[in-house]
């Protein structure tokens, strides 16, 4: 697997090119080409930054030299009127960048900041946050990234880094114990090490996993908090746990408070408001 920066590195490449097509026909053809500038990144809108890191690699990736002079680091609370950073840079690489910066950022700001509020809920509790595979197409390194800044956890960044047999999985394979009997045999086979995961319904699908075994973490889909601690009790530690479905900011303390090992909640990005940053020409 490519590293995070190689992934990065792939996304700003990916996104300049949609952008700048043939060219910025409208800074070639209005700024000489040596013209040197510096701008300003604007906070609009109190929150949580993300995105400070990508920001300074789109930069660089466009004009190796840039001086970037960060203000603020990933995961900083932010309030309207601060200045998140400068960047010193040819004003053709400021104009092509500025609106794939502005994406970025507004982006992960908003789902970090969105996390932040699910994770402060959390506090005093065991219980850890994680994210989903409900993210937008091409933007999921960064808007897990985001979630991770907020002070989530990642959980399957694809289908590749760990098994989940969910319910069309279950039925297609014909039930519980044989999509569990043929995963677990994959995974000796082909990818020792690999995790799975199995979704569970109700308390007799919980009672059928715990007496089967061969997994490594049991999904409670849709439980009741009152539902999952009379799950807890048949799992008994034996496997990790993981609560998903109707989680909001509002009853997230109640699942936390069963003792569940993790809750998944895909609103942390799917339902992420971007959040409002500006970047602004300095003229000295």
């Amino acid at each position: 697997m490519l590293t995070f920066n190689e992934q990065l590195h792939q996304l700003i490449e990916a996104a300049l090119n949609e952008d700048i097509g043939d060219g910025d026909h409208s800074t070639l053809s209005a700024i000489p080409a040596d013209a040197k500038g510096k701008a300003v990144l604007k906070i609009k809108q109190a929150g949580t930054i993300a995105g400070m890191q990508v920001a300074e690699a789109i930069f660089r990736y466009k004009e190796p030299s840039a001086r970037f002079i960060a203000f603020k680091k990933d995961g900083d609370a932010m309030t309207a009127g601060e200045n998140a950073f400068e960047v010193i840079a040819n004003v053709h690489t400021i104009l092509q960048c500025e609106r794939l910066v502005l994406n970025c950022m507004q982006r992960m700001s908003g789902i970090a900041t969105l996390t932040r509020q699910y994770t402060d809920r959390l506090k005093g509790y065991a219980t850890k946050l994680l994210d989903t595979r409900k993210t937008t197409p091409g933007f999921r390194l960064l808007e897990k990234e985001a979630v991770r800044i907020g002070g989530g956890h990642n959980h399957r960044m694809g289908l590749y880094d760990m098994i989940m047999l969910k319910d069309n999985h279950i039925d297609y394979s014909g039930g519980l114990e044989m999509a569990i009997d043929r995963a677990w045999h994959y995974v000796q086979q082909v990818k020792p090490g690999l995790k799975i995961e199995v979704e569970t319904r109700s308390l007799d699908d919980v009672k059928r996993v715990v007496a089967f075994g061969k997994i490594d973490r049991i999904m409670l889909d849709n439980f009741t908090p009152d539902q999952l601690s009379q799950a807890l009790k048949i799992i008994n530690g034996k496997y990790e746990t993981e609560a998903s479905g109707g989680i909001t900011l509002e009853n997230i303390t109640d699942f936390a408070r069963t003792g569940v090992d993790y809750v998944s909640v895909g609103a942390l990005i799917h339902q992420a408001a971007s959040l409002d940053l500006s970047l602004k020409a300095v003229i000295v």
